[in-house]
Parts: structure tokens; C-alpha cells; sequence
């Protein structure tokens, strides 16, 4: 998740908890009970006005549409996400050392020093960091939930990956392209004192000349340590002034014709894993490794196999996932209030029914209790 992500997140947070609070006076009606778990108005707003905010951010142009084709969803997605939790707390999953890890990254991608910085950096949009942190912990709860009950039961027979194969070799067909990663050394030099100006005194050609040979020096060496089987995305996080060196250096997959033709002509002679010489440029210098090189056609079964593999489970999982909170909620004590629409609600599940009879109401009374529900 890159630093504009996490602030699109941070702040749609803080919109959608003004929203309800200027929204609703009415915080504590319950609009469904899942078991032993409720869910509140003020929470089923929510989500309505944080599902509004994102399509407006994703789909501008077609936003009233999307919203009122969606929010129909909006309490059957609630109800989702709490059989789910309750699940994983059957489970014993916590998500405790995910939320560390997944926090963690965040703070390194935004190149923050501490994670009291990433607590300041959502306080500053507004939000609460520790609805932030407890909505991140639902979503790895939810997900290892789905992983462990759905996904690992999905299977990918070698019959249904060749007929996907063969049935979109015209899509996967591509030109020759290579997947580049890159070191870049820019030249420093030294920072002198302001001048009559009170600006920086600009470094002279002999300084300049210094820098340019501590900078071919730096590469020079991080060269031979690759070269000894030194891990070339983490000496990029670590050192390549360029802004790839986040992302261990990767800048994607390149065309022929897409570069200039002094590097081209040096990458696409590689193979995939090789690395180029030190390489001057404008910036400095530079070091690329081809971390992938395809060649013109259609990629064999073997090279496009995993992709797809992901996308004949993401064509299965939904089906399959909707099949299992449909027997959870068969398994659970649903009551939604008069007025509002489980768009997931199963014919089969329990419903509460009031009657007249004393050994029935004693019956419900007592199912209701053991669900925790009262």
C-alpha cells in the first residue's frame, strides 16, 4: 500500500465518521443482530457513506449509478464481515501479529521513523488511528477466514488451466518486452555555506568532478557485490538514490522502442537475471538488471500457468464464498429490522418468531440467551 493509498483510506475514515455523526442523532438503533453481535445504524451509515466516497474516488464519471446499484449490498456485506469475524474468533484467529506486520509496512513505505509518526500521520487526516487499526484488523481476519474455508479448498485441475489456456492465447499473446529493476547513484556534491545571496554557493567543476567519481566509485562496488551474490532489490531498497528503490527497484516491463536506444540495445541482448555494466545517464549512474525477458508470441502453459491459476480462483471464489456465508448464516441467529434488506438472506436461516405459546417462547427465550443474544 503506497503512501496515497493509506492517505485515500485515512481519509475516507474521517469522512464517513462525520458523515454519521452529522447524519444520524439516532446512534444506538440496531438495525440487525448476527448472534451474539450487533449492528448499529450508525455503523450501517457508515459504511453507505464510505462505499459513496469511494466510487466518487474510483469511478468520478459514473458515480450516482454505481452508488445506487451498490448500496442495496451495503447490510448484507455487514453481516458478511460479522459471521466472518465470529468465525475467525471460533477459529482462534486474531490478526494481532498481521496488524503489527501490515502497520509496519506502511510506516516504511511512507518513510516515517517510528510508528507513533504513522499514529500522527492519520490523526492529521482526521481519522481515529484506532478505528483505522481495528478496520485493518477486521480486513485480516476476514481474509485469512476466507483463505482458510474457501480458498484452500478451491482446486485448479491441469484440465480446466489448459482449456483457459488455449481459450485466451490471443490475449496473452505480447511483443518482446523486458521487466527492468535499477540501482541509481546521483552524484552529491558537498553542501557548502550560503553566499552573499544567502543561497547555497554553487559546488565548482572540480567539486563537481568529486562527485561524480565518488558517485562511479559507490556504483562500482555495489556492481561487484551483486555480482558476488549480493540480493540486488535489497541493495536498491537500501541504497539507489531513485525512487523505484521502495519497491526494490522495479520499474515494470519496457517495450523495444520504449527506451533510449543506448540502453535498449544493452537489455534486450540479456537474459532474464543478468545485469547490465555501470551505465552513465543525466541522473548518474546506473545499474538495471532484467528481472524478466519475453520474447515476442504467446508465453508457454509453464510461464503463464500461475496467472492462471489466480484468475480461474478469483473466477471460483466468489461463487464459492457466497455458498459459505450462505451456510453460515443457516448456522446463526439473523434478525434484521423491519425496514432494512439482507440482500444475502438465505430462506433457510433462523428467524425469530414471536408467539403465544408459553413452551415456544420458552424455547426461543432459551436459543436466544445460549446465542448470547440477550
Amino acid at each position: 500500500m503506497n503512501r496515497t493509498r493509506l492517505t485515500l483510506l485515512l481519509a475516507a475514515l474521517a469522512a464517513s465518521l462525520a458523515a454519521t455523526v452529522s447524519a444520524d442523532t439516532v446512534v444506538e438503533e440496531i438495525v440487525a443482530r448476527v448472534n451474539n453481535g450487533i449492528i448499529s445504524r450508525s455503523e450501517y451509515v457508515r459504511s453507505r457513506d464510505q462505499l459513496k466516497l469511494e466510487v466518487q474516488q474510483q469511478e468520478p464519471g459514473d458515480a450516482d449509478r454505481l452508488f445506487a446499484e451498490k448500496q442495496k449490498d451495503v447490510l448484507r456485506d455487514l453481516i458478511d464481515q460479522q459471521l466472518l469475524l465470529q468465525k475467525g474468533k471460533d477459529l482462534g484467529i486474531t490478526g494481532d501479529t498481521e496488524l503489527v506486520k501490515r502497520l509496519d509496512e506502511m510506516r516504511k513505505q511512507m518513510n516515517l521513523e517510528t510508528m507513533e509518526d504513522l499514529e500522527k500521520a492519520a490523526q492529521a487526516q482526521g481519522a481515529s488511528y484506532e478505528d483505522f487499526k481495528e478496520n485493518l484488523r477486521t480486513q485480516i481476519i476476514t481474509q485469512k477466514v476466507i483463505g482458510q474455508e474457501v480458498g484452500s479448498k478451491l482446486a485448479m485441475g491441469k484440465d480446466e488451466v489448459q482449456k483457459f489456456y488455449d481459450a485466451h492465447k490471443a490475449e496473452l499473446e505480447h511483443p518482446e518486452q523486458v521487466r527492468l529493476s535499477e540501482i541509481l547513484i546521483v552524484p552529491k556534491p558537498a553542501a557548502k555555506p550560503a553566499g552573499p545571496s544567502g543561497k547555497p554557493e554553487a559546488p565548482t567543476e572540480a567539486e563537481n568532478e568529486a562527485a561524480l567519481a565518488a558517485a562511479k566509485a559507490k556504483a562500482d562496488d555495489l556492481l561487484a557485490q551483486i555480482r558476488k551474490g549480493g540480493d540486488f532489490a535489497d541493495l536498491a531498497k537500501k541504497l539507489s538514490d531513485g525512487p523505484s528503490a521502495k519497491d526494490g527497484g522495479d520499474l515494470s516491463y519496457f517495450k523495444r522502442g520504449t527506451l533510449a536506444k543506448e540502453l535498449e540495445d544493452k537489455v534486450f541482448t540479456l537474459k532474464t537475471g543478468e545485469v547490465t555494466d555501470v551505465i552513465r545517464t543525466k541522473q548518474g549512474y546506473v545499474i538495471l538488471k532484467v528481472a524478466e525477458h519475453q520474447m515476442a508470441g504467446v508465453p508457454t502453459l509453464k510461464e503463464v500457468e500461475p496467472r492462471i491459476q489466480d484468475a480461474l480462483y478469483m473466477e471460483k471464489l466468489q461463487p464459492a464464498l457466497r455458498a459459505y456465508l450462505t451456510m453460515l448464516r443457516e448456522q446463526a441467529y439473523i434478525d434484521v429490522k423491519t425496514g432494512y434488506l439482507d440482500t444475502g438472506a438465505s430462506a433457510n436461516q433462523t428467524k425469530p418468531v414471536e408467539t403465544a405459546n408459553k413452551e415456544e417462547g420458552a424455547k426461543s427465550l432459551k436459543k436466544k440467551k445460549k446465542l448470547g443474544v440477550f
